[in-house]
């Protein structure tokens, strides 16, 4: 954000056990070793920040640095046990505070556009209506984190992506892409995105502000103190605007408390967060109601420990809580309902080294409920509550479902100059199902043949179960399925890394095999979408390079980096039935390219420039006015999505203390649609400024 990081301390990321082994791979390599990692033992709790930053290295033999204006960013190993990046066998997208400061993003959903293998699907601006997914998946498939903690929502997966954190409240955003059940057990069908908030050193307080088009305003503050071994941080904003399309307008706020207490033997943290928005649900279930509205408000608390001895015992509790009020018609009682859904989970995960290696082990409970007007098993009508963010019209919970999952983790890695071996499996059970404990096995290998190069190859296998919206959800234009069983991946990759001095380069292929994948689907013109399931593959290729001028020549250069990726995807499916339509599933990016630029102006200004060019597959449904009802009705013909280009940029002023910033998203003014009958918003300019005082 600031043109001069900041110092900060190092704290718990030295770890000189490591060297003190023959065996160890750290002492084999004859140098002192500062490592950084993150992995399933520190994600179960929220600790992952303690360990600022890694290193950028470039092979297994370089020294790290203590100059922090050099150290990277801090990766998923995808393991449970820490892993550095040089050892992780699997490649991890990272969404680094530098590609935060430069992008124009509006939001946190916004920034994740910029990730190669990920698909972003809006409703509107701003992210407040958006689906995520990766590789080709839909947005049920994922694991979402917040600093480890697993913030998923078993209601659906169109309310996961309400984080309670602003942009300025993030470090980093990684992004792990294929199945990952074996380390982050259910939802992690299709891979894990995790956000990480920012751990501040000293006292200090920091705020900003922006205003723009379509009437948006958007301000959020920060503070942090720091005393003795125990450091607080607090934030919270919110904004508002008019929406750059019909019935896009929205309301919301945030408010997000991180704490941790750092003691000779052990560690503790906790984090605690809540976000309310209101919106203007344009065609959100169908094209045939333009004018449906939607409330929400969530809850998240974790906490969680680690101990510092030889065996590093990582114990945490986590609960979420999501409220939800959906309007078919706004401000009517037509098609209206109401969710309040409750996830509750205690996790125990330790890992531990010895001569064969480096072992972790893990267990879980994760309770699932849903209470609602219209999803789950009728109550009692003793039972019945009053819903939450009801109106005077007395609105009660009348339905409710329940689960609970039992999952047990064990994985060993083997660590040598050359290769990494990962090895793990997760035991699996839910209760109202009629088989026992299901195995989830997975194996990650990497060689290392040089300094710059990596070479990677993994299987693992996913599952997911079905939502509660999957199952129970019922409207005139939905119907849900109650004999849906849980979807099961084995996911193949093969790929290589490159990284020498000012560039890093990745190469991977992908083979996904989907089984009893769920997805909402027509069967002829005029039918409702049906929750059903089908076997699928799906398979592609992602490339991706990035350049950094100014480390490559040691010198601050006028043109600063640049970075590009693409990736294609390839889907078949396999089933006798014939479909019309499919409404997620087959409605995947068969192209994706983004380019990013970033070079100074003059003095303190600088330039970063951002296109992304997506073609989607799949179709929609063209609706037209009824002359009669004078309401959207269904023509019975498909609408192929057609390719399209967007041009960002953002001018950015950074002093010592303050910045000031210009962005223009869309600025060829470009109409698209990402999701059928629902136009994108043109251009959008918006105009700010942060401010940080440290105390």
């Amino acid at each position: 954000m600031f043109n001069k990081p900041q110092k900060k301390e190092v704290r718990n990321v030295t770890f000189s056990h490591y060297s003190r082994k023959g065996w160890g791979i750290f002492s084999s390599l004859k140098k002192e070793m500062r490592i950084g990692v993150l992995s399933v033992a520190t994600l179960s709790t929220v600790s992952l920040q303690k360990a600022d930053a890694a290193i950028p290295t470039t092979g297994c033999t370089e020294r790290i640095i203590d100059d922090e204006e050099n150290m990277a960013e801090l990766t998923v190993s995808g393991s449970m046990a820490p892993l550095t990046q040089l050892q992780s066998a699997r490649i991890v997208s990272v969404l680094t505070r530098e590609d935060i400061q430069q992008s124009g993003a509006q939001s946190v959903n916004d920034l994740m556009k910029i990730a190669t293998g990920v698909d972003v699907r809006q409703r509107g601006g701003f992210g407040v209506q958006t689906d995520i997914s990766i590789d080709g998946g839909i947005f049920d498939q994922i694991t979402l984190l917040l600093n480890g903690v697993n913030i998923s929502n078993p209601h659906t997966g169109h309310l996961a992506a309400d984080f309670p954190v602003s942009l300025s409240d993030i470090e980093r955003i990684e992004v792990l892409e294929g199945a990952a059940s074996r380390v982050y057990g259910g939802t992690a069908f299709g891979g894990a995105i995790n956000i990480v908030t920012r751990r501040d050193n000293q006292t200090n307080v920091e705020a900003g502000a922006e205003a723009g088009s379509w009437g948006t305003v958007q301000a959020d503050a920060r503070v942090a103190w720091l005393k003795g071994k125990l450091l607080n941080r607090l934030s919270g904003g919110g904004g508002r605007s008019d929406g750059g399309t019909e019935n896009s307008d929205w309301r919301k706020g945030q408010l997000y408390y991180q704490g941790d207490f750092d003691h000779r033997d052990f560690t503790l943290n906790w984090q605690f967060g809540f976000s309310k928005k209101s919106y203007g649900a344009n065609t959100f279930y169908s094209a045939a109601y333009p004018d449906q509205y939607e409330r929400n408000e969530r809850y998240l608390m974790s906490v969680g420990a680690e101990t510092k001895g030889k065996f590093r015992f990582t114990p945490s509790v986590y609960w979420n809580r999501t409220y939800d009020n959906f309007e078919l018609i706004r401000n009517t009682t037509t098609g209206e309902n109401f969710h309040q859904a409750d996830v509750y989970g205690a996790k125990l995960g330790g890992h531990f080294n010895w001569w064969g290696g480096r072992t972790a082990m893990g267990a879980e409970l994760r309770e699932e409920g849903i209470l609602s007007t219209s999803l789950g098993r009728d109550m009692d009508e003793s039972q019945y509550r009053d819903a939450r963010l009801g109106k005077e019209d007395g609105s009660r919970y009348t339905r409710q479902d329940a689960r609970t999952h039992v999952s047990f983790n064990l994985e060993h890695n083997i660590l040598l100059r050359q290769w990494t071996i990962s090895a793990g499996v997760l035991a699996h059970r839910v209760s109202g199902s009629a088989e026992r404990f299901q195995f989830y096995p997975g194996i990650d290998i990497a060689y290392r043949p040089s300094d710059h190069w990596k070479v990677f190859l993994s299987y693992n296998k996913g599952f997911r179960s079905p939502s509660f919206t999957e199952l129970y959800y019922k409207s005139p234009t939905h119907e849900g399925n109650k004999g849906l069983k849980a979807e099961t991946s084995r996911s193949l990759q093969l790929g290589t890394t490159y990284r020498t001095k000012g560039v890093q380069g990745t190469l991977r292929g992908f083979y996904h095999r989907g089984n009893d994948l769920i997805d909402w689907v027509m069967y002829h013109a005029e039918d409702a979408y049906h929750s059903t399931s089908f076997d699928l593959d799906n398979m592609g290729v992602q490339a991706d390079i990035r350049l950094n001028f100014s480390e490559m020549t040691g010198s601050n250069t006028w043109l600063r980096n640049l970075q590009a990726g693409y990736t294609y995807i390839y889907q078949m499916r396999h089933d006798e039935v014939e479909v019309f339509k499919s409404n997620y599933a087959l409605e995947y990016l068969r192209h994706k390219f983004t380019a990013g630029l970033t070079h100074r102006i003059a003095g303190p200004l600088t330039a970063h420039w951002m296109v992304r060019w997506q073609d989607r597959m799949g179709s929609y449904l063209s609706y037209e006015t009824n002359p009669d009802t004078g309401r959207p009705a269904p023509t019975g013909q498909l609408q192929s999505y057609h390719p399209y280009a967007t041009l960002d940029l953002k001018l950015q002023w950074s002093g010592k203390q303050y910045e000031l910033y210009v962005s223009g998203n869309n600025l060829t003014n470009h109409r698209y649609y990402d999701l059928g009958n629902i136009p994108q918003p043109g251009i959008c300019i918006m105009a700010g400024a942060r401010w940080r005082l440290n105390l």
